[in-house]
């Protein structure tokens, strides 16, 4: 058979092309199609398309039982995964957002994907209270006008897996919540739930006066209790260095013996540092890290630390001069950070790291800080810090002197603030008595924890009224005056007894008298602890009554300004900064004997005439140590009846009370 003509077959094969791309785009036409109905066929669709502002949505997607199987609902446990996202419908950009999900089923966290925790809580995480999520890796989203409407730039997912408690079948167990937490003035309506969904939109709220926004897309830098600044000064391919700066800006806070942890997130590792150092240097056990199976050809010898969530300390002041791990600003002061107020130049620390990066970030702009900051310190306040956030890159000044400056090739910040301890969970407390009663109302039973020897005590028992004499001694060695005293009293003894307070540093607050002119009261401190405080200091807020504040006598006593009103700043005199630790009685038999300090404060009545002691009125409202909040007595002393017939002191009382806290005073500076 002879064979077709050549125009032939071409058109045969322009029509077959032809045909082919018919097919093609039909084909495709359908898969959008399909793409496009399934949105539509979303509850939250409607809502989303008339959203200008930031659109969220919480899915919740499954679940299965978990071990163990129980009768009881409430108590059975579920594995569940749900979906949140947030989706920015704005024609600006959303800086650093943050998801506010309102968990309510005892939900535990067991992993997070294309965002982390705000808070830093490692995995597993009780979310029970509800749970703020920032961004990661992407913690901007941009607009859609810039992006021409490219969803992975202007939306993030979030995949959460965890486990809840409490919700039988066929409930569906959904959050009480979802919210916008970013402070820049969004006001988000309560969410609107439909099966298992939930969805808000949240608009920028026109009554918020937001600062002069940046020309660039970068964020502006926070203020907080404390900051770190994260500063590349140098990137190549597959590392770069780091500077890490950390500032007090709290009056009233400080750290000693600070450790820092954060998490990397992408295989980083710390090849070198100056000005601190990692508690664990693991330079030979990096072989057998997946970086080493990378850098085949590294040697790992010098290695810092190959930790995902490595600790880092502080050098001593030796070292400050040591060419080969010190010789940066602020360095090496042991961990301690005092507030601005009492030293600028202690209140910052520095250091610096040579960090190697892991695919698939080898190129010099892909830099990403670590997350889920954490830093504590040995008896100081209790910081929740946020996540970087990308600042303008920090300018140094030139090293030669010259005026000019060199930015950082990338800067972030993280900020954190102290939060209030959470019940018996205080590293410090308070004991209130008055001169009009005879008792000394202790610290809180447990106050700062009770401990693991429980099984003798009482940990939810009050703490039993004690003789003035018995905050002199350990609390093991009260047991026999609080029986007595009780006793004496004719109150009950609790069987068990309660457990102690279980602090390492206690504080007395003790009103001496009340007189027509003014009233005083006198502070001591006890240290319990084998530690010495070098450079204490101490803070009291007091209620109205403030304004009558006189003097401070054996320490140095200062009125703080907003945002501290109502405060009195105190720490001790020169050649009385150091508040020595617990030291063994003259025998065996003894009981140990705490290291202490104390002063009186007096007040006038003509500037507080309405204050009335004898309601306890006298007593602080708040108390801190070295920047911790102290737990307060859940009492107050009351008068008894003897005081109330007796009225108001006389002189000769007055008098008494001033040469007993003067002979005190004496007995201190003589053992001191």
């Amino acid at each position: 058979m002879a064979a077709a003509p050549k125009p032939l077959r071409r058109r045969w094969a322009l029509l077959v092309v032809t045909l082919l791309a018919v097919v093609a785009a039909a084909v495709a036409q359908d898969y959008g199609d399909d793409d496009e109905e399934d949105e539509k066929k979303k509850p939250q669709y409607k809502a989303q398309e008339a959203c200008n502002g930031v659109f969220l949505s919480y899915t919740f997607m499954e679940r299965t039982k978990e071990y163990p199987h129980l009768k009881n609902a409430t108590a059975q446990p579920y594995a569940f995964k749900a979906t949140a996202t947030v989706l920015n419908t704005m024609t600006e950009d959303l800086k650093a957002w943050q998801l506010f999900v309102g968990f309510q089923h005892k939900e535990i966290l067991v992993s997070v994907g294309g965002a982390v925790l705000l808070d830093g809580s490692d995995f597993p995480a009780n979310a029970s209270g509800g749970v703020t999520f920032a961004g990661y890796p992407m913690a901007d989203l941009l607009n859609s006008i810039e992006t021409a409407g490219e969803m992975s730039l202007i939306e993030s997912k979030i995949e959460i897996t965890g486990t809840q408690f409490g919700v039988k079948d066929p409930g569906t167990p959904m959050p009480k919540t979802i919210k916008l937490t970013n402070p820049a003035g969004f006001r988000c309506p309560a969410p609107t739930r439909k099966g298992s969904v939930m969805y808000a939109c949240c608009v920028k709220d026109r009554k918020f006066k937001a600062k002069k926004a940046n020309s660039t897309r970068f964020q502006t830098r926070q203020k907080a209790d404390l900051t770190f600044a994260y500063d590349v000064l140098q990137a190549t391919t597959n590392n770069y260095q780091v500077q890490v700066t950390i500032d007090n800006w709290s009056p009233i806070s400080r750290l000693d013996n600070w450790n820092l942890t954060w998490e990397w997130k992408r295989g980083e590792f710390i090849y070198s540092m100056k000005g601190a150092y990692t508690l664990l240097k693991e330079g030979p056990a990096c072989i057998y890290s997946p970086a080493a199976g990378y850098y085949k050809d590294l040697d790992f010898t010098p290695v810092y630390n190959c930790e995902k969530r490595p600790v880092i300390v502080d050098l001593p002041p030796e070292r400050e001069k040591d060419n080969a791990v010190g010789n940066v600003p602020y360095c090496c002061k042991n961990g301690t950070l005092l507030p601005p107020t009492m030293d600028p130049s202690k209140s910052r620390a520095m250091f610096q790291m040579q960090v190697f990066k892991m695919p698939p970030d080898l190129n010099r702009t892909a830099l990403y800080p670590p997350q889920s900051w954490k830093i504590s310190g040995k008896l100081n306040p209790q910081y929740t810090c946020g996540q970087p956030i990308r600042v303008s890159p920090q300018e140094f000044p030139d090293p030669t002197g010259l005026l000019s400056s060199t930015p950082a090739v990338a800067s972030w910040q993280v900020a954190c603030n102290i939060t209030r301890p959470k019940k018996r969970a205080s590293k410090c407390c308070v004991s209130f008595s008055a001169f009009y009663n005879d008792s000394v109302v202790p610290c809180n039973t447990c106050a700062c924890g009770c401990g693991s020897d429980t099984a003798t005590c009482d940990p939810d028992a009050r703490a039993m009224l004690l003789p003035p004499e018995a905050l002199l001694i350990p609390f093991e060695n009260r047991t026999a005056k609080a029986r007595a005293w009780a006793k004496i009293k004719h109150w009950r003894v609790p069987n068990p007894m309660p457990c102690g307070d279980s602090c390492g540093l206690s504080i007395n607050w003790h009103v001496i008298n009340n007189y027509k002119s003014g009233w005083s009261v006198r502070m001591t401190i006890f240290n319990w602890q084998d530690y010495t405080f070098k450079d204490w200091f101490a803070a009291v807020t007091m209620g109205d009554h403030y304004s009558g504040y006189e003097n401070v006598y054996s320490f140095n006593g200062t009125r703080m300004d907003a945002p501290f009103n109502n405060t009195i700043f105190m720490q001790g005199l020169q050649g009385l900064t150091y508040l020595e630790p617990i030291t063994n009685g003259k025998s065996s038999a003894d009981p140990r004997v705490p290291g202490k300090q104390q002063s009186v404060i007096s007040f006038k009545r003509k500037d507080a005439p309405n204050i009335n002691i004898g309601k306890g009125e006298g007593f602080p409202k708040r108390v801190y140590f070295d920047g911790e909040e102290c737990a307060l007595p859940d009492r107050i002393p009351k008068v008894n009846s003897a005081h109330r017939r007796a009225g108001a002191p006389s002189l000769g009382q007055v008098a008494m009370a001033a040469a007993l806290v003067m002979a005190v005073a004496l007995l201190d500076s003589v053992r001191l």
